[in-house]
């Protein structure tokens, strides 16, 4: 890694189930060593001093529940080109784990998670920003198949989370995110998007600097906000 240049941070955001994870590993493969990634649901609260029924009542789609002045501390020493301790979090029993993972910088830091842009001083910290803008339709099936097989989670259970707060949240918290990012992404990435986003990525680091709009086939439909701007 240079060291004299900072490492580059970008946010990978969207609603529940719109791809985050797939394109934070896709771009981490394309990147290699120069490249690794952060998720924001590492950074939930730990709710171990709560009994099991009192964990199952929060509401883990609205941001109150990330532990934000962490996770702020763990990107601002990542940016500042320190390896830093990241925890990461068990969503079966809602716990964070004992054992924190080390996070050393590269020069690209993929960030994903539904809120990255909530907060005027997180959505500071970051180079990029890209919005994921995944139809409902779409983003509930990811959902199920998802907590279906990693979160020991039942069908109905999870229809019933979907619908009574996965989807009221996302209106609320995430979809209102889109005037702050740089790129809407509005569909399935293709490898020739993907190829050009890569592209765009890596002439982050290149001087001058470019303007990340320029990434054809992937429609902008809102201007960038200046980061002092707030709902």
């Amino acid at each position: 890694m240079n060291t004299e240049t900072p490492p580059k941070l970008i946010a990978l955001t969207g609603g529940s189930g719109a791809g985050k994870t797939w394109l934070a590993d896709r771009l981490c493969q394309r990147f290699g060593d120069e490249a690794t990634s952060l998720s924001l649901d590492d950074f939930y609260g730990d709710l171990s001093h709560l009994n099991v029924s009192e964990r199952e009542k929060i509401n883990f789609d609205h941001p109150d529940a990330i532990d934000w002045p962490l996770f702020e501390s763990v990107l601002h020493q990542l940016q500042s080109g320190r390896t830093v301790l990241a925890p990461r979090y068990d969503f079966v029993s809602h716990t964070r784990a004992t054992e924190w993972k080390p996070r050393s910088p590269r020069p690209f830091i993929f960030v994903e998670g539904l809120w990255l842009l909530w907060h005027p001083q997180v959505r500071q910290f970051f180079d990029l920003r890209v919005f994921l803008d995944c139809i409902q339709s779409l983003r509930w099936q990811r959902r199920v198949a998802r907590d279906l097989h990693e979160r020991g989670r039942t069908t109905d259970s999870i229809r019933q989370q979907f619908w009574k707060v996965v989807a009221p949240m996302h209106q609320r918290f995430v979809e209102v995110q889109k005037p702050w990012a740089d790129l809407v992404i509005e569909h399935s990435i293709t490898q020739a998007e993907l190829g050009r986003l890569v592209a765009t990525i890596r002439d982050l680091r290149a001087e001058p600097d470019p303007t990340p709009l320029e990434i054809a086939g992937l429609r902008v439909t809102t201007p960038p906000v200046a980061a002092h701007q707030t709902l």
